[in-house]
């Protein structure tokens, strides 16, 4: 019998653990013995030898300032699989994110970047889009214009209407008719390309081409090269939403702690961490995520008509964790139904 998968727990100690975890999550107070003596209608004697054993096995740790135990990363971890039943939304919250989702003028991206502000205004978390534009976009064309002082602007747009522009300050030896003569020949052969196979099909099928008669091909293969590489690389978006919400948590009332949470939601590389291919929600307590050891990430996967990403919560590990389930299942419901229409 497997005491680390929490198999050596009985009912009471698993409706114990449950309402250490609840408790906590609302009061962000230790729990001592007393409090769960009435609830439980146990003497003190037994409350405490219950929470030994579960200390024991690592689902609670001992505060140092009191009495009371607090959950661990394991406790955690454990209520979430076992224990923990989505908490049903008000009336009130159903309405706000039902009125996003019934607004037909709307694209996928900003509804769901618009219920995501909502969550954030809801939990006090902070939430997170990473929006990708799906692999199914294809190239539709792409366009030089001129601008003032040798620069010029390159232009990429696809099939599913997304639009990336780069500005690049080209040498004097480079004519623009020459960038505008192969834009055109881009045009000619590779309309239609999966966007990430353009850059592929550049290099062994457009230089070729240009080397025979543009001048300065090797200069200008390299913009439109780095205009289709920037466009696959920013082909995630990040939209954040309470950002600020988690400095509100009584976990960072400490300035350093303050300075290294904003550092890391300013570090790009570090929020592509979060993004996930992953079915269904998924959470990541502490040293679990790759964003943050002192963070819970809860995060789910999106795909619909030609657009995919990944949706995340961010928020202390004292999260409520059913509220924000019963969030993201709303929305991965809602958008179960538009694939369905």
């Amino acid at each position: 019998m497997s005491a680390s998968g929490g198999d050596f727990m009985d009912e009471r100690q698993k409706e114990l653990l449950k309402e250490i975890v609840e408790t906590y999550i609302k009061t962000i107070k230790p729990v001592g013995s007393k409090g769960l003596c009435d609830k439980f209608k146990l003497s003190s004697a037994t409350i405490r030898n219950e929470m030994a054993i579960l200390e024991h096995y690592g689902y609670l740790e001992k505060n140092h300032v009191s009495s009371g135990r607090i959950p661990s990363e394991k406790g955690y971890k454990y209520y979430v699989e076992n224990l923990m039943k989505p908490k049903e939304l008000n009336g009130e919250e159903m309405l706000k994110l039902q009125t996003i989702f019934h607004n037909q003028e709307l694209q996928i991206s900003d509804t769901i970047q618009e219920c995501m502000q909502i969550i954030s205004e809801m939990t006090n978390y902070t939430s997170v889009v990473l929006g990708k534009s799906s692999r199914e976009n294809a190239l539709r064309q792409v366009s030089i214009v001129p601008l003032e002082n040798n620069q010029v602007i390159a232009l990429v747009c696809t099939d599913k209407g997304i639009v990336e522009n780069k500005t690049f300050k080209i040498p004097e030896t480079i004519l623009i008719d020459e960038l505008v003569k192969t834009s055109e020949i881009i045009n000619k052969m590779l309309i239609g390309t999966p966007i990430d196979e353009v850059s592929e099909r550049l290099e062994f099928e457009i230089k070729p081409i240009i080397s025979k008669r543009i001048k300065q091909y090797e200069a200008v293969y390299e913009i439109f090269y780095d205009a289709f590489s920037d466009f696959t690389k920013n082909s995630t978006n990040i939209f954040f939403s309470g950002k600020s919400n988690m400095l509100m948590q009584p976990e960072y009332d400490d300035v350093e702690e303050i300075k290294r949470i904003i550092g890391k939601f300013e570090d790009e590389s570090l929020i592509q961490s979060i993004e996930s291919n992953d079915e269904g929600i998924n959470v990541y307590i502490g040293d679990e995520n790759k964003f943050d050891p002192n963070v819970t990430v809860v995060k789910t996967h999106y795909s619909l008509n030609g657009e995919e990403g990944t949706i995340a919560i961010v928020g202390p590990k004292r999260m409520e964790y059913d509220k924000v389930f019963a969030l993201l299942e709303y929305i991965n419901n809602e958008l179960d139904k538009r694939k369905n229409e």
